[in-house]
């Protein structure tokens, strides 16, 4: 089968409008969670959320893309230019049915959607909606939108996992690269679900922090009084490629995609299995087609959102996997950034990326007393980033409906 780099990379997130931003920002810990300033959230449980505050769409985006484009495709747009940019891909020269985009969103255009029915409902323009209502929504716009823009003619759709939603565009682009079916892709995933719909609905379900005197401190993977995630807003953009076209046109490669797995709890609409059966297979099976060993992997970027149940589950995956294995760090850099939901596996995709290029792990911020339920011989990165040479690093994302989905980044070597 054909191998699989990762030639270039983008991001728009709580911690930067760039990759170089947004990595130099998770190196220093830096959290920027804060009361929610997009609506009144006065009345919910929770009120706090990690916002793109930095973002003026129109500073990247015609004024046709704009009116005709919800905020995640906006999300998805920007960073999909990053990524082509950072590349050096020559789009003139190539085939434009040998580029594909395959692109993941957990929610899709939910600001157009409540926007639209409240005016509806309201009679502010009864009785015609806007005819950008329906294209505005629909999950695969952004695919479709950053195909337009590009002139991409390859395999274009976006997959729907919920938060593992990212990981599946990148484990698809993966294996049709690796059958021969495309030479490259641009995948990845946005997200924009800071609504009142979107919010209210999760803040009922007390999944999301209630610890709104305090937000820079609310997301906190594996500390014992974690009390839920905190919602996050972004995007994140990889460009995939195969390996001898990439050689060919003397491109930079960041790093190899070497394994890709998927598997189902089949246990529980929102809970994950509480002793992490299918995560442990999701690693198992992303371990075995790259062809390593647990005692391989040096970084392990979790999912881990700060839930009480779901850290500790897929902690207990971790050591099902690796037992305690003295060369393997985790951290959840949720703790930074909060939860990107359905762009969240492509954001932490990236950090695992650098972490391989620059031999530095980002830590776990906000723990001040370590939950005692941790399994031991799980070595955790603790507030302050650590030195160390990785070569191989996975990232794991996981979503609502039991979705679990792995990835595995191995250091170029030519």
């Amino acid at each position: 089968m054909n191998r699989v780099v990762v030639t270039g990379m983008g991001t728009i997130n709580p911690l930067g409008d760039s990759v170089d931003s947004f990595w130099k920002n998770a190196l220093e810990g830096v959290n920027r969670t804060g009361l929610v300033s997009k609506f009144d959230a006065s009345k919910f449980r929770s009120q706090i959320a990690c916002e793109v505050s930095h973002f003026e769409p129109e500073k990247y985006l015609d004024r046709n893309e704009i009116k005709r484009t919800d905020l995640f495709t906006q999300y998805a747009l920007y960073s999909a230019s990053q990524a082509l940019a950072d590349s050096g891909l020559d789009l003139q020269t190539i085939d434009p049915f040998d580029i594909g985009v395959i692109w993941g969103v957990g929610q899709g255009g939910m600001e157009t959607f409540e926007t639209e029915v409240e005016g509806y409902v309201k009679g502010d323009y009864t009785p015609r909606f806007s005819p950008f209502f329906i294209p505005k929504l629909l999950l695969n716009m952004a695919s479709g939108m950053i195909s337009m823009k590009f002139g991409l003619q390859g395999i274009n759709y976006a997959p729907v996992s919920a938060c593992a939603t990212s990981n599946t565009a990148l484990m698809d682009a993966f294996n049709y690269i690796r059958l021969g079916k495309a030479k490259v892709f641009v995948t990845g995933g946005s997200e924009a679900p800071i609504t009142p719909a979107s919010f209210g609905g999760f803040a009922a379900m007390k999944a999301m922090s209630g610890r709104n005197d305090d937000p820079k401190t609310a997301s906190r993977p594996f500390d014992r009084d974690r009390d839920g995630f905190v919602m996050a807003e972004g995007a994140g953009a990889l460009i995939l490629e195969e390996y001898e076209h990439a050689k060919k046109r003397g491109a930079r490669i960041y790093a190899e995609l070497v394994g890709a797995a998927m598997t189902a709890d089949a246990y529980h609409m929102t809970t994950p299995h509480p002793e992490g059966i299918g995560a442990a297979k999701s690693m198992q099976l992303a371990l075995a087609e790259a062809q390593l060993n647990p005692a391989d992997l040096d970084y392990l970027n979790l999912h881990a959102t700060s839930t009480p149940v779901g850290d500790i589950a897929e902690l207990k995956a971790v050591t099902k996997v690796f037992g305690a294995s003295p060369n393997l760090w985790v951290s959840s850099t949720k703790s930074m950034t909060g939860h990107l939901l359905g762009a969240a596996g492509a954001v932490e995709a990236i950090l695992a990326i650098k972490s391989i290029t620059d031999n530095v792990i980002p830590a776990s911020i906000n723990i001040e007393n370590l939950d005692p339920a941790i399994p031991q011989g799980i070595q955790i990165v603790v507030n302050q980033a650590m030195e160390k040479t990785v070569n191989v690093a996975m990232s794991n994302a996981f979503g609502f409906g039991g979705h679990n989905s792995t990835v595995v980044f191995r250091k170029f070597l030519g």
